[in-house]
């Protein structure tokens, strides 16, 4: 049985020829393409969610200690099309953050690799997903009592 607390979802909706938008239950939306402009490409926010849950997931733990004085992270991987179709090689996430000098900032730095350990073993819902797998079902209205 489904929580419906838990549930997540979000709508597509086609706005131009090769050109959408996605909406999520609180009414944001953001738009994306299929790679003939500067949009995002789904694989290119499939990366952004990989590497913004661990960011997310990083953040609090640090900045409670120290506020960063720089915090970059870049998801990266090889779109891959071989005997398994098309499919994304292995991920990498690479943080770069630093902290000021002073006690607060020597405990952020502290905490900061177990930070990254923690988002990567349990915390972000989105590479734990990609690293578990999930199943996803495609339906077409209609054939599934919709």
């Amino acid at each position: 049985m489904t929580n419906p607390e838990a549930m997540r979802s979000v709508t597509i909706t086609r706005t131009s020829a090769g050109k959408f938008r996605a909406t999520n239950a609180r009414g944001g939306t953001f738009d994306f393409g299929s790679g003939g402009d500067d949009q995002f490409t789904p694989v290119e926010l499939l990366l952004t969610a990989i590497a913004g849950c661990s960011a997310i997931d990083v953040d609090i733990l640090t900045s409670r200690r120290s506020e960063p004085t720089t915090f970059d992270v870049t998801a990266s991987g090889e779109k891959l099309r071989d005997e398994q179709h098309n499919h994304m090689g292995p991920i990498t996430v690479r943080f770069e953050v630093s902290f000021p000098e002073g006690a607060e900032g020597d405990a952020a730095r502290s905490v900061y690799p177990d930070a990254v350990e923690r988002s990567h073993d349990r915390l972000c819902t989105v590479s734990r997903t990609v690293q578990l797998g999930a199943d996803v079902t495609m339906q077409i209205a209609g054939e599934s009592g919709d």
